[in-house]
């Protein structure tokens, strides 16, 4: 079947921190506060001149993130399950509206007790969450790699990486300082996606700025990023800000591009997915994907191990603190392989 071009549509939002909050009820009020700025936004962009088919809201664009928060402190103020209640009203939204929509949230799952995961979530037009992936290179957070074995076990790979088929194409989904680690965008690509939801909450980083390029061009995929209005999550008083939305195609051509840091819903474009396709079809040297020696690296991906896999799977993180262990042995492993040297 072929796939009509669609637009996809950038929420730039601001966003309040739930750790300003002393109570969990306090804390709901900063969330549905940020969660009813989306909504209006979601609806300002839907009845434009040009609706998407896709919106995407920042990362820590409903929740902020824990700042220091114990595990459990912030498992008890402000992490939800997905879907839960933060979800609830995008799920309506994106029924209203008949579209998709992909946001970031802090995830509570019963199924893993004592730990909370950064979440990137979509919805389809029917209202269900039919993507959730749960991000691996955290800040000192939890993430799935802490007890790897027994998540791979429950989720197998493609729940690790998912890509979900839609009649969009295939989605996959990232979050923020993911773009710069190569190998999680090009798992998703090899589970099939197509295009990369990336809501994001960075500070102006030329880096990577330059990853969002880099991953969108060598995976052939489209790259729809998203960024916080104003203040990022990290900065508390809100003198780091944010902006820079943008839109990427499998080129690694800038589509749409918002510098500024205000609330906006200007960054979005035609996102072709059939074009993609004939391009990843094509055996001349444009096609990035054709002529790649994959096998020429496994070894080395095989035998090089550096930040340790399963430091928390007998006892979940209590607090970010205790990650330094873990960190410490990275550290420890990039010395034996020769990258950093000892003084």
């Amino acid at each position: 079947m072929t796939i009509q071009s669609w637009r996809a549509t950038c929420i730039q939002m601001p966003s309040k921190l739930a750790t300003s909050a002393k109570t969990q009820d306090e804390a709901w009020v900063i969330i549905e506060a940020n969660i009813n700025q989306a909504l209006a936004l979601i609806d300002e962009a839907c009845s434009s001149a040009n609706p998407p088919k896709v919106v995407v809201l920042p990362e820590f664009g409903l929740q902020g993130p824990p700042h220091g928060l114990t595990i459990d402190n912030w498992l008890d103020k402000a992490v939800y399950p997905v879907p839960g209640r933060i979800t609830a009203p995008l799920q309506e939204a994106a029924k209203k509206h008949g579209i998709f929509i992909g946001g970031n949230q802090f995830e509570s799952d019963a199924q893993w007790p004592g730990r909370y995961f950064n979440s990137c979530f979509l919805i389809d037009p029917k209202g269900e969450v039919i993507l959730r992936y749960r991000r691996i290179n955290t800040a000192s957070w939890p993430s799935p790699h802490d007890f790897m074995d027994e998540y791979v076990a429950h989720e197998g790979w493609e729940g690790t990486f998912p890509v979900v088929d839609t009649e969009l194409g295939r989605i996959g989904m990232i979050a923020c300082g993911e773009i710069s680690v190569p190998e999680v965008v090009r798992c998703l690509m090899m589970n099939g996606a197509e295009i990369i939801l990336h809501p994001t909450n960075e500070d102006n980083n030329p880096a990577q700025e330059a990853a969002k390029i880099a991953r969108a061009a060598e995976n052939m995929v489209y790259v729809v990023s998203a960024n916080v209005a104003g203040g990022i999550g990290f900065s508390p008083d809100g003198s780091v800000q944010g902006g820079r939305s943008r839109i990427i195609d499998y080129r690694g051509k800038t589509m749409a591009y918002h510098e500024d840091t205000d609330t906006d819903i200007s960054v979005t474009a035609v996102i072709d997915v059939e074009a993609l396709r004939e391009a990843r079809r094509d055996l001349g040297m444009g096609n990035a994907l054709l002529r790649t020696r994959w096998d020429m690296y496994r070894s080395f991906y095989g035998n090089f191990d550096i930040y340790p896999s399963n430091a928390f799977a007998d006892k979940p993180m209590a607090e970010a603190g205790e990650a330094m262990g873990a960190v410490k042995q990275a550290m420890e492993a990039l010395f034996k392989n020769g990258i950093s040297t000892r003084i």
